[in-house]
Protein backbone atom coordinates (compact mmCIF):
# COMPACT_ATOMS: atom_id res chain seq x y z
CA UNK A 1 0.00 0.00 0.00
CA UNK A 2 2.70 2.55 0.91
CA UNK A 3 5.01 1.56 -2.77
CA UNK A 4 1.37 2.34 -4.02
CA UNK A 5 0.49 5.75 -2.72
CA UNK A 6 4.45 7.17 -3.34
CA UNK A 7 3.57 5.56 -6.89
CA UNK A 8 0.67 8.25 -7.69
CA UNK A 9 2.24 11.38 -5.46
CA UNK A 10 5.32 11.44 -8.44
CA UNK A 11 2.89 11.29 -10.88
CA UNK A 12 0.67 14.04 -9.82
CA UNK A 13 3.98 15.78 -9.09
CA UNK A 14 5.08 15.45 -13.18
CA UNK A 15 1.53 16.51 -14.05
CA UNK A 16 1.29 19.52 -12.44
CA UNK A 17 4.32 20.75 -13.51
CA UNK A 18 4.24 19.95 -17.15
CA UNK A 19 1.07 20.18 -17.77
CA UNK A 20 -1.81 21.52 -15.10
CA UNK A 21 -0.14 25.14 -13.97
CA UNK A 22 -0.16 27.63 -16.70
CA UNK A 23 3.49 29.07 -16.51
CA UNK A 24 5.39 30.93 -19.27
CA UNK A 25 8.60 31.09 -19.71
CA UNK A 26 9.91 35.16 -20.62
CA UNK A 27 13.44 36.13 -22.09
CA UNK A 28 14.58 39.63 -22.51
CA UNK A 29 18.02 41.97 -22.84
CA UNK A 30 18.80 43.93 -20.28
CA UNK A 31 17.53 47.81 -21.07
CA UNK A 32 14.80 46.33 -22.86
CA UNK A 33 10.70 46.27 -22.21
CA UNK A 34 9.10 42.46 -21.56
CA UNK A 35 5.00 42.47 -21.78
CA UNK A 36 3.78 39.39 -19.40
CA UNK A 37 0.31 39.08 -20.85
CA UNK A 38 -3.07 37.70 -19.24
CA UNK A 39 -4.56 36.66 -22.07
CA UNK A 40 -7.91 38.35 -21.49
CA UNK A 41 -9.38 40.20 -24.04
CA UNK A 42 -11.70 42.50 -21.58
CA UNK A 43 -12.12 42.57 -17.70
CA UNK A 44 -15.39 42.28 -16.10
CA UNK A 45 -17.04 44.55 -13.14
CA UNK A 46 -16.21 42.04 -10.77
CA UNK A 47 -12.63 40.96 -11.70
CA UNK A 48 -9.79 41.77 -9.27
CA UNK A 49 -6.45 41.66 -11.29
CA UNK A 50 -3.00 40.86 -8.87
CA UNK A 51 0.30 40.71 -10.23
CA UNK A 52 2.80 39.62 -7.73
CA UNK A 53 6.28 39.16 -7.83
CA UNK A 54 8.89 36.80 -6.16
CA UNK A 55 9.14 34.41 -3.49
CA UNK A 56 7.46 36.90 -1.12
CA UNK A 57 4.79 37.45 -3.75
CA UNK A 58 5.11 41.01 -2.97
CA UNK A 59 1.64 43.02 -4.76
CA UNK A 60 2.97 45.17 -7.39
CA UNK A 61 0.35 45.71 -9.49
CA UNK A 62 -3.80 45.89 -8.73
CA UNK A 63 -6.91 46.55 -10.78
CA UNK A 64 -10.27 46.93 -9.59
CA UNK A 65 -13.32 47.98 -11.66
CA UNK A 66 -15.44 47.68 -8.67
CA UNK A 67 -13.29 49.89 -6.62
CA UNK A 68 -11.69 51.97 -9.11
CA UNK A 69 -8.03 50.29 -8.44
CA UNK A 70 -5.70 50.96 -10.94
CA UNK A 71 -2.41 51.51 -8.77
CA UNK A 72 1.06 49.63 -9.06
CA UNK A 73 3.84 49.59 -6.60
CA UNK A 74 7.41 49.91 -6.45
CA UNK A 75 7.73 47.19 -3.89
CA UNK A 76 10.19 47.40 -0.42
CA UNK A 77 13.60 48.14 -2.43
CA UNK A 78 12.09 50.66 -4.96
CA UNK A 79 13.60 48.11 -7.70
CA UNK A 80 10.39 48.52 -9.65
CA UNK A 81 10.05 52.50 -9.75
CA UNK A 82 8.71 54.10 -12.87
CA UNK A 83 9.25 50.42 -14.81
CA UNK A 84 5.82 49.64 -14.89
CA UNK A 85 2.66 50.26 -17.03
CA UNK A 86 -0.96 48.59 -16.86
CA UNK A 87 -2.85 47.87 -19.48
CA UNK A 88 -6.32 49.00 -18.02
CA UNK A 89 -8.45 46.96 -20.92
CA UNK A 90 -6.92 43.78 -20.77
CA UNK A 91 -4.56 43.45 -17.70
CA UNK A 92 -1.70 42.74 -18.71
CA UNK A 93 1.98 43.88 -17.15
CA UNK A 94 4.77 45.94 -18.82
CA UNK A 95 8.17 46.18 -17.52
CA UNK A 96 10.33 48.56 -19.22
CA UNK A 97 13.90 49.37 -19.05
CA UNK A 98 14.53 45.40 -17.39
CA UNK A 99 17.59 44.72 -15.43
CA UNK A 100 18.56 42.01 -14.02
CA UNK A 101 17.54 42.72 -10.54
CA UNK A 102 13.65 41.75 -12.49
CA UNK A 103 14.37 38.67 -13.17
CA UNK A 104 12.56 35.88 -11.29
CA UNK A 105 8.72 34.65 -10.67
CA UNK A 106 5.72 36.67 -11.69
CA UNK A 107 2.35 35.61 -10.61
CA UNK A 108 -1.19 36.38 -12.31
CA UNK A 109 -4.19 36.14 -9.78
CA UNK A 110 -7.61 36.98 -11.35
CA UNK A 111 -10.14 36.97 -8.89
CA UNK A 112 -13.59 37.11 -10.26
CA UNK A 113 -16.33 34.39 -11.49
CA UNK A 114 -13.69 31.62 -10.39
CA UNK A 115 -10.03 32.09 -9.49
CA UNK A 116 -7.34 31.51 -11.91
CA UNK A 117 -3.60 32.31 -12.17
CA UNK A 118 -1.01 32.47 -14.24
CA UNK A 119 3.14 32.14 -13.29
CA UNK A 120 5.70 33.57 -15.61
CA UNK A 121 9.30 32.91 -15.41
CA UNK A 122 11.31 36.12 -16.26
CA UNK A 123 14.80 35.86 -17.53
CA UNK A 124 16.72 39.39 -18.16
CA UNK A 125 20.21 38.89 -20.19
CA UNK A 126 22.91 41.48 -19.26
CA UNK A 127 24.23 43.60 -21.79
CA UNK A 128 27.62 43.19 -20.50
CA UNK A 129 29.14 40.03 -21.10
CA UNK A 130 27.88 37.22 -19.27
CA UNK A 131 26.19 33.92 -19.99
CA UNK A 132 27.67 33.74 -23.44
CA UNK A 133 29.77 32.79 -26.11
CA UNK A 134 32.32 34.22 -28.36
CA UNK A 135 33.15 32.35 -31.72
CA UNK A 136 35.30 32.64 -34.59
CA UNK A 137 33.70 31.35 -37.58
CA UNK A 138 35.29 30.76 -41.60
CA UNK A 139 32.05 30.52 -43.47
CA UNK A 140 29.09 28.27 -41.82
CA UNK A 141 32.51 26.64 -40.13
CA UNK A 142 33.04 26.89 -36.06
CA UNK A 143 36.63 27.61 -35.66
CA UNK A 144 36.87 28.30 -31.89
CA UNK A 145 34.65 29.27 -28.85
CA UNK A 146 35.10 30.59 -25.22
CA UNK A 147 32.02 30.93 -22.93
CA UNK A 148 31.68 33.00 -20.15
CA UNK A 149 28.39 31.71 -17.81
CA UNK A 150 27.49 33.87 -14.49
CA UNK A 151 30.54 36.27 -14.46
CA UNK A 152 30.67 39.95 -16.11
CA UNK A 153 34.12 40.02 -18.02
CA UNK A 154 36.08 40.56 -20.77
CA UNK A 155 36.35 38.45 -23.63
CA UNK A 156 39.21 38.10 -26.30
CA UNK A 157 39.86 35.24 -28.71
CA UNK A 158 42.50 35.45 -31.17
CA UNK A 159 42.44 34.49 -34.82
CA UNK A 160 45.51 33.86 -36.99
CA UNK A 161 44.56 35.06 -40.95
CA UNK A 162 46.72 34.91 -43.96
CA UNK A 163 46.86 38.77 -45.75
CA UNK A 164 45.73 36.86 -49.18
CA UNK A 165 43.01 34.89 -47.63
CA UNK A 166 40.22 35.00 -49.47
CA UNK A 167 37.95 33.46 -46.84
CA UNK A 168 34.68 34.62 -45.30
CA UNK A 169 35.25 34.70 -41.73
CA UNK A 170 33.06 36.43 -38.70
CA UNK A 171 33.23 36.46 -35.00
CA UNK A 172 30.14 36.18 -32.89
CA UNK A 173 28.84 36.89 -29.63
CA UNK A 174 25.77 35.19 -28.56
CA UNK A 175 23.68 34.24 -25.41
CA UNK A 176 20.69 32.08 -25.34
CA UNK A 177 18.09 35.27 -27.13
CA UNK A 178 20.62 36.68 -29.70
CA UNK A 179 23.43 37.05 -31.39
CA UNK A 180 25.62 40.20 -32.65
CA UNK A 181 27.90 39.38 -35.79
CA UNK A 182 30.88 41.33 -36.47
CA UNK A 183 32.12 40.14 -40.25
CA UNK A 184 36.17 40.52 -40.82
CA UNK A 185 37.31 42.22 -43.81
CA UNK A 186 41.12 41.30 -43.79
CA UNK A 187 42.41 44.39 -45.79
CA UNK A 188 40.64 46.50 -43.37
CA UNK A 189 41.35 45.49 -40.18
CA UNK A 190 44.67 44.02 -40.37
CA UNK A 191 46.42 46.97 -42.20
CA UNK A 192 45.41 48.65 -39.47
CA UNK A 193 44.73 46.95 -36.08
CA UNK A 194 46.99 43.21 -36.51
CA UNK A 195 47.54 40.91 -35.10
CA UNK A 196 43.78 40.11 -35.49
CA UNK A 197 42.73 40.15 -31.84
CA UNK A 198 39.63 40.95 -31.47
CA UNK A 199 37.99 41.90 -28.04
CA UNK A 200 34.12 41.25 -27.13
CA UNK A 201 33.95 45.43 -26.75
CA UNK A 202 31.09 47.27 -28.56
CA UNK A 203 32.80 48.51 -31.08
CA UNK A 204 31.33 49.66 -34.92
CA UNK A 205 33.16 50.52 -37.75
CA UNK A 206 31.57 53.22 -40.03
CA UNK A 207 32.26 53.95 -44.00
CA UNK A 208 31.01 57.29 -45.69
CA UNK A 209 31.71 58.86 -48.99
CA UNK A 210 32.90 62.43 -48.53
CA UNK A 211 30.14 65.16 -48.46
CA UNK A 212 27.60 62.77 -47.02
CA UNK A 213 26.20 62.17 -43.89
CA UNK A 214 26.69 59.20 -41.29
CA UNK A 215 24.74 58.46 -38.05
CA UNK A 216 26.60 56.99 -34.88
CA UNK A 217 23.69 55.01 -33.54
CA UNK A 218 23.65 54.72 -29.34
CA UNK A 219 21.07 51.79 -29.33
CA UNK A 220 19.36 53.17 -27.17
CA UNK A 221 15.41 53.41 -27.71
CA UNK A 222 15.01 56.65 -24.67
CA UNK A 223 17.76 58.83 -22.71
CA UNK A 224 16.18 58.28 -18.34
CA UNK A 225 16.09 60.96 -16.49
CA UNK A 226 19.72 60.20 -14.72
CA UNK A 227 21.52 59.70 -17.99
CA UNK A 228 24.25 61.78 -19.12
CA UNK A 229 25.52 61.42 -23.07
CA UNK A 230 28.71 62.33 -23.72
CA UNK A 231 30.45 61.98 -27.61
CA UNK A 232 34.20 62.11 -27.50
CA UNK A 233 36.12 62.27 -30.62
CA UNK A 234 39.97 61.55 -30.87
CA UNK A 235 42.74 60.38 -29.64
CA UNK A 236 42.86 63.62 -26.99
CA UNK A 237 38.82 62.30 -26.52
CA UNK A 238 37.70 65.93 -27.31
CA UNK A 239 34.04 66.94 -26.11
CA UNK A 240 32.09 67.16 -28.87
CA UNK A 241 28.04 66.74 -28.07
CA UNK A 242 26.50 66.31 -24.54
CA UNK A 243 22.80 65.63 -23.36
CA UNK A 244 21.73 65.24 -19.67
CA UNK A 245 18.00 65.29 -19.33
CA UNK A 246 18.11 66.08 -15.49
CA UNK A 247 20.37 69.28 -15.97
CA UNK A 248 18.77 70.24 -19.12
CA UNK A 249 21.93 69.79 -21.18
CA UNK A 250 21.56 69.38 -25.07
CA UNK A 251 24.48 70.91 -26.36
CA UNK A 252 27.60 70.62 -29.26
CA UNK A 253 30.34 71.36 -30.30
CA UNK A 254 32.74 72.53 -33.08
CA UNK A 255 35.83 70.82 -31.45
CA UNK A 256 39.40 72.83 -30.83
CA UNK A 257 39.71 73.56 -34.35
CA UNK A 258 36.50 74.22 -35.39
CA UNK A 259 35.94 71.60 -38.06
CA UNK A 260 32.71 70.07 -36.71
CA UNK A 261 30.95 73.21 -37.16
CA UNK A 262 27.37 73.40 -38.25
CA UNK A 263 27.51 69.53 -38.89
CA UNK A 264 26.35 67.86 -35.54
CA UNK A 265 23.35 67.11 -34.96
CA UNK A 266 21.98 65.20 -31.50
CA UNK A 267 18.57 62.91 -31.32
CA UNK A 268 17.38 64.24 -27.98
CA UNK A 269 15.02 60.69 -28.27
CA UNK A 270 17.75 58.52 -28.43
CA UNK A 271 20.86 60.55 -27.98
CA UNK A 272 22.36 59.36 -31.94
CA UNK A 273 24.86 61.82 -33.10
CA UNK A 274 24.84 62.53 -36.90
CA UNK A 275 27.66 64.05 -38.74
CA UNK A 276 26.47 66.10 -42.01
CA UNK A 277 28.61 67.09 -45.08
CA UNK A 278 31.61 64.70 -44.04
CA UNK A 279 35.11 64.95 -44.69
CA UNK A 280 38.26 63.56 -44.52
CA UNK A 281 38.80 65.87 -41.57
CA UNK A 282 36.32 64.05 -39.87
CA UNK A 283 38.01 60.33 -39.66
CA UNK A 284 39.17 58.77 -36.41
CA UNK A 285 37.63 57.32 -33.36
CA UNK A 286 34.01 58.78 -31.74
CA UNK A 287 33.45 57.16 -28.18
CA UNK A 288 30.11 57.26 -26.81
CA UNK A 289 29.89 57.02 -23.62
CA UNK A 290 26.40 56.72 -21.16
CA UNK A 291 26.30 57.36 -17.53
CA UNK A 292 23.45 56.23 -15.87
CA UNK A 293 22.33 53.37 -13.61
CA UNK A 294 25.69 51.99 -14.82
CA UNK A 295 28.35 52.81 -17.30
CA UNK A 296 28.56 51.93 -20.82
CA UNK A 297 30.75 53.16 -24.28
CA UNK A 298 30.69 52.53 -27.57
CA UNK A 299 33.41 53.03 -29.97
CA UNK A 300 32.62 54.16 -33.63
CA UNK A 301 35.75 53.99 -35.95
CA UNK A 302 35.16 56.09 -39.03
CA UNK A 303 36.63 56.28 -42.25
CA UNK A 304 35.72 58.49 -45.06
CA UNK A 305 36.22 58.06 -48.65
CA UNK A 306 36.54 60.71 -51.18
CA UNK A 307 34.46 61.02 -54.47
CA UNK A 308 36.03 58.32 -57.05
CA UNK A 309 37.14 59.71 -60.51
CA UNK A 310 35.76 57.44 -63.57
CA UNK A 311 39.35 55.93 -64.68
CA UNK A 312 40.74 57.19 -67.98
CA UNK A 313 41.65 55.13 -70.55
CA UNK A 314 44.75 56.41 -73.40
CA UNK A 315 47.10 54.22 -75.66
CA UNK A 316 50.80 54.58 -74.80
CA UNK A 317 52.15 56.69 -77.07
CA UNK A 318 55.56 55.58 -75.83
CA UNK A 319 55.09 51.96 -77.63
CA UNK A 320 55.69 52.08 -81.60
CA UNK A 321 52.32 51.08 -83.94
CA UNK A 322 51.73 47.50 -84.25
CA UNK A 323 50.11 45.34 -87.14
CA UNK A 324 49.03 43.42 -84.20
CA UNK A 325 48.50 44.45 -80.99
CA UNK A 326 47.32 47.88 -78.82
CA UNK A 327 49.36 49.13 -75.45
CA UNK A 328 46.76 50.87 -72.94
CA UNK A 329 47.32 52.76 -70.45
CA UNK A 330 44.46 53.04 -67.27
CA UNK A 331 45.00 55.81 -65.20
CA UNK A 332 43.79 57.85 -62.35
CA UNK A 333 45.05 60.83 -60.74
CA UNK A 334 45.15 62.48 -56.96
CA UNK A 335 43.40 59.28 -55.63
CA UNK A 336 44.02 57.55 -52.44
CA UNK A 337 43.07 54.25 -50.24
CA UNK A 338 42.03 52.63 -53.45
CA UNK A 339 42.42 49.55 -56.10
CA UNK A 340 43.00 50.08 -59.87
CA UNK A 341 42.22 47.18 -61.94
CA UNK A 342 42.28 45.30 -65.49
CA UNK A 343 39.34 42.60 -66.20
CA UNK A 344 38.74 40.89 -69.00
CA UNK A 345 35.10 39.70 -68.63
CA UNK A 346 34.91 38.99 -64.52
CA UNK A 347 38.33 37.96 -64.37
CA UNK A 348 41.21 40.30 -63.04
CA UNK A 349 43.78 40.55 -64.83
CA UNK A 350 46.19 43.27 -62.94
CA UNK A 351 45.86 45.56 -60.29
CA UNK A 352 47.25 48.19 -58.31
CA UNK A 353 46.94 49.54 -54.76
CA UNK A 354 47.83 53.15 -52.91
CA UNK A 355 46.96 53.41 -49.09
CA UNK A 356 47.58 56.84 -47.70
CA UNK A 357 48.97 59.23 -50.35
CA UNK A 358 46.67 60.94 -52.93
CA UNK A 359 48.83 60.22 -56.37
CA UNK A 360 48.44 59.06 -59.79
CA UNK A 361 48.34 55.51 -60.74
CA UNK A 362 48.55 53.96 -63.84
CA UNK A 363 48.01 50.26 -65.20
CA UNK A 364 49.25 49.17 -68.56
CA UNK A 365 47.56 46.77 -70.93
CA UNK A 366 48.05 44.84 -74.22
CA UNK A 367 45.91 43.48 -76.52
CA UNK A 368 45.08 42.12 -79.91
CA UNK A 369 43.08 43.99 -82.53
CA UNK A 370 41.47 40.98 -83.40
CA UNK A 371 40.47 40.23 -79.62
CA UNK A 372 36.85 39.79 -78.93
CA UNK A 373 36.86 40.05 -75.49
CA UNK A 374 35.67 42.42 -73.17
CA UNK A 375 37.55 44.63 -70.91
CA UNK A 376 37.01 47.13 -68.52
CA UNK A 377 38.96 49.42 -65.90
CA UNK A 378 38.01 49.72 -62.08
CA UNK A 379 39.12 51.96 -59.79
CA UNK A 380 37.29 51.25 -56.55
CA UNK A 381 37.77 52.23 -52.66
CA UNK A 382 35.93 49.80 -50.05
CA UNK A 383 32.16 51.39 -50.04
CA UNK A 384 32.06 52.56 -54.29
CA UNK A 385 33.82 52.13 -57.69
CA UNK A 386 34.08 53.52 -61.06
CA UNK A 387 34.29 51.59 -64.39
CA UNK A 388 35.95 52.35 -67.57
CA UNK A 389 34.86 49.81 -70.71
CA UNK A 390 37.01 49.16 -73.20
CA UNK A 391 35.78 48.73 -77.09
CA UNK A 392 38.41 47.17 -79.10
CA UNK A 393 37.09 47.39 -82.00
CA UNK A 394 36.30 51.12 -81.80
CA UNK A 395 39.86 51.61 -80.56
CA UNK A 396 41.30 50.05 -83.34
CA UNK A 397 39.58 52.03 -85.96
CA UNK A 398 40.43 55.25 -84.09
CA UNK A 399 44.04 54.92 -83.99
CA UNK A 400 43.83 53.85 -88.17
CA UNK A 401 42.28 56.82 -88.43
CA UNK A 402 45.11 59.01 -86.83
CA UNK A 403 47.86 57.05 -88.94
CA UNK A 404 45.83 58.13 -92.42
CA UNK A 405 45.08 61.84 -91.33
CA UNK A 406 49.17 61.81 -91.11
CA UNK A 407 49.53 61.08 -94.34
CA UNK A 408 50.26 63.89 -96.79
CA UNK A 409 48.73 63.70 -100.22
CA UNK A 410 46.87 60.73 -99.24
CA UNK A 411 43.56 61.01 -101.71
CA UNK A 412 39.87 60.87 -100.80
CA UNK A 413 39.71 57.37 -102.93
CA UNK A 414 42.92 56.15 -101.34
CA UNK A 415 41.59 56.74 -98.06
CA UNK A 416 38.25 55.29 -98.83
CA UNK A 417 40.26 52.15 -100.02
CA UNK A 418 42.66 52.09 -96.95
CA UNK A 419 39.45 51.91 -94.77
CA UNK A 420 37.68 49.38 -96.48
CA UNK A 421 40.82 46.59 -95.87
CA UNK A 422 41.45 44.84 -92.21
CA UNK A 423 42.70 47.05 -89.93
CA UNK A 424 46.18 45.57 -89.74
CA UNK A 425 46.86 45.67 -93.40
CA UNK A 426 46.08 49.03 -93.67
CA UNK A 427 48.24 50.05 -90.13
CA UNK A 428 50.91 48.44 -92.32
CA UNK A 429 50.60 50.11 -95.23
CA UNK A 430 50.32 53.54 -93.44
CA UNK A 431 52.82 52.80 -90.89
CA UNK A 432 55.60 52.54 -93.84
CA UNK A 433 55.35 56.60 -94.11
CA UNK A 434 57.67 58.01 -91.22
CA UNK A 435 55.70 61.24 -91.80
CA UNK A 436 52.68 59.24 -91.10
CA UNK A 437 53.79 57.62 -87.80
CA UNK A 438 55.32 60.73 -86.45
CA UNK A 439 51.97 62.45 -86.62
CA UNK A 440 50.00 59.96 -85.77
CA UNK A 441 52.22 59.43 -82.52
CA UNK A 442 51.47 63.60 -81.93
CA UNK A 443 47.94 62.95 -82.08
CA UNK A 444 47.66 59.41 -80.48
CA UNK A 445 47.49 60.91 -77.04
CA UNK A 446 43.94 61.56 -77.91
CA UNK A 447 42.95 58.24 -78.31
Amino acid sequence: MFHMFLFYLCCWSLIGVFAAETNEMQSVMEGDSVTLNSDLTEIHEDDDILWKYGAENSLIAKISIEKQIFSTSDVLDGRFRDRLKLDNQTGSLTITNTTTEHAGDYELEINGAKLSTKTFILSVYAVNVSHVTLSWYKGNSLLSSISASDLSISLSLPLEVEYQDKNTYSCVLNNPISNQTQHLDITQYCYVTCPGVFAAETNEIQSVKEGDSVTLNSDLTEIHEDDDILWKYGAENSLIAKISIEKQIFSIHDGLDGRFRDRLKLDNQTGSLTITNITTEHAGEYELEVNGAKLSTKTFIVSVYAPLPTPNIIRDCSSPPSSSSCSLVCSAVNVSHVTLSWYKGNSLLSSISVSDLSISLSLPLEVEYQDKNTYSCVLNNPISNQTQHLDIRKSSYTLLEEHMAGVEGLGLQAWQALRSWPKEVALQGVSLSKEARERGGELCADF
